[in-house]
């Protein structure tokens, strides 16, 4: 796989991650609405995590700056 995230994306995901558990483990958010975004944020921690998004890969999105890439 060929990462094709970069640094400011990989951030925002985990930032969003953190935000989703935290909205759902203090039941701010609960209900199948607080499951969806906790998957949801699971996702976004696992591809931050392998610098690679199968969503950008299909719709041919690359967000590593061009001077950046290997």
């Amino acid at each position: 796989m060929k990462k094709n995230i970069g640094f400011l994306d990989r951030i925002i995901r985990i930032i969003l991650a953190v935000v989703f558990a935290a909205l759902y483990f203090m039941q701010v958010i609960t209900g199948t609405i607080g499951l969806i975004l906790l998957i949801v944020g699971g996702v976004l921690l696992a591809t931050a995590l392998i610098d690679f998004c199968p969503i950008y890969k299909i719709l041919g999105i690359n967000s590593i700056p061009p001077e950046e890439m290997d």
